[in-house]
């Protein structure tokens, strides 16, 4: 990846880029999350990103969060247009014993939030993110091979000009270092549909 094609939207609190690796050291109080449920808004995670008009292409990364050990640490992949239209997948530490492998979708102000537990001892987690014009998909892997797929959503903003990239926080009082390497994009992994046609 070339990262001279990346920017931050807010900076972390440390960070360092590497040939094709980067390092996060995360703020406390840091989240992406408008309204649903919690009914409160925290927009202030870092998140570097690179900007597309491709409208058929494949992102993927592996995350390793080996140091994440506070409620809601996480890191993973994003798709961030602004403050009220973006999409996340990670990996949240929640205790000791499990974490949850999610995925959040944000359309105009509302989030929602998809997960399944996993144990705690997962450190390491691959994501791949594929954009068909406005809707995505996002999947996940343990070794970077055998996907599983996590999330179809259509983006109501999502039909032009894109920014995605990777992002890392830490909601409470808390801090740790993420890694992320092996980027990669390249063509639409996500084929198209060859079930129901659709209708006229």
């Amino acid at each position: 990846m070339d990262f001279n094609q990346f920017s931050w939207t807010r900076s972390p609190r440390s960070f360092n880029i590497e040939e094709n690796k980067v390092i996060i050291e995360t703020l406390p109080h840091t989240d992406l999350w408008q309204r649903t449920y919690y009914h409160f808004r925290n927009d202030n995670a870092p998140v570097f990103q690179m900007e597309t008009d491709e409208k058929y292409f494949s992102f993927s990364v592996k995350t390793d969060f080996t140091q994440s050990h506070h409620r809601f640490d996480q890191c993973g992949i994003v798709m961030y247009l602004d403050s009220e239209n973006w999409i996340k997948g990670s990996v949240e530490y929640e205790n000791e014993s499990f974490q949850h492998l999610g995925s959040v979708v944000t359309n105009r102000g509302y989030s929602d939030w998809a997960t399944t537990e996993i144990p705690a001892s997962c450190k390491v987690m691959w994501y791949r993110f594929s954009r068909r014009e406005d809707d995505y998909r996002i999947e996940c892997s343990n070794d970077g091979k055998v996907w599983k797929q996590m999330r179809i959503a259509h983006m109501h903003e999502g039909g032009g000009t894109i920014r995605f990239g990777i992002y890392a926080c830490s909601p409470e009082d808390s801090s740790f270092t993420a890694v992320f390497s092996d980027f990669a994009l390249g063509e639409c992994a996500w084929l198209a549909h060859d079930g129901q046609q659709p209708d006229e």
